[in-house]
């Protein structure tokens, strides 16, 4: 998560193409809602060395640093991997970068989003999170604002699937939106065994929650991949009602919304 954050910074405050902006903030922010339900029952979530050492080294135990240099390693490896994934998707910001986006620059970015996501899903379930819907909404929220001007931030086939059949984005061709789906899946993957790594081993099933059947199931999985997918074409795809600054918002309310309200049923995969 300093890495999610580093680069969310980057590319929220730094990088041209989204410059200037008023969701800097909430996107920086959202982060770290996204990461202290996610990652706080693993590490504390401090994700900043200056938190790591003040406090390890303010514990009432001791007035020197014990944890903090581990953390702090990790938290400055985190922010150099964040610099070196911003150069490759946003190679324009740089002298003698490409001037146009790369199709690796968007398959990279669309696999960034989708690993954040799902490893902020797995997290909360595990930690058994009393706020999993709003922190999975905030780790949609923060990375659609980071890459929507690279990819479109879809990190979703159904989202995908939408924006193609919609004939709205001329430039989403089949062999893009194939990649984007292969992206998708690969960063799913891999972040399923991210977490399951940090809960050693540990995993969870995907089907109905006790007392419902597939005809439950369907109906609200149905009904809000509907809604996610229609939001983000009317608030990131139609030139008459998207939203320059609202849009990530939008789009991570719909998870909020899904998340609580068909969670209990479903398990919220939308």
């Amino acid at each position: 998560y300093t890495f999610m954050l580093c680069f969310v910074v980057l590319n929220v405050a730094v990088a041209q193409e989204n410059q200037p902006n008023q969701y800097f903030g909430i996107a920086i922010g959202g982060v770290i809602f996204a990461g202290a339900y996610g990652a706080g029952a693993v590490c504390g979530g401090c994700f900043n060395p200056a938190v790591a050492l003040g406090l390890d080294i303010s514990h009432i135990n001791h007035f020197y640093p014990k944890w903090s240099p581990f953390y702090v390693l990790c938290q400055l490896m985190a922010g150099a991997l964040a610099a070196g994934c911003f150069r490759l998707v946003r190679s324009s910001n740089f002298p003698g970068g490409n001037k146009e986006t790369s199709e690796g620059a968007r398959f990279l970015a669309e696999f960034l989003g989708t690993y954040m996501l799902v490893l902020t899903v797995g997290l909360n379930v595990l930690a058994k999170s009393p706020a999993g819907a709003y922190s999975i909404a905030s780790s949609l929220m923060s990375m659609i604002y980071a890459l929507g001007s690279v990819s479109g931030a879809h990190f979703n086939p159904a989202v995908t699937l939408a924006v193609l059949l919609s004939g709205r984005a001329p430039d989403m061709t089949l062999r893009r939106a194939a990649g984007y789906v292969v992206a998708q899946l690969t960063a799913g993957k891999f972040a399923s065994m991210t977490y399951s790594f940090v809960y050693s081993g540990q995993s969870f099933p995907l089907g109905p929650a006790a007392g419902f059947g597939l005809g439950a199931v369907g109906v609200v999985e149905v009904l809000f991949t509907l809604l996610l997918s229609f939001i983000v074409l009317s608030v990131a795809v139609s030139t008459t009602t998207n939203s320059s600054n609202k849009f990530g918002f939008c789009i991570g309310a719909c998870v909020t919304v899904g998340g609580n309200a068909g969670g209990p049923i479903s398990g919220g995969a939308f």
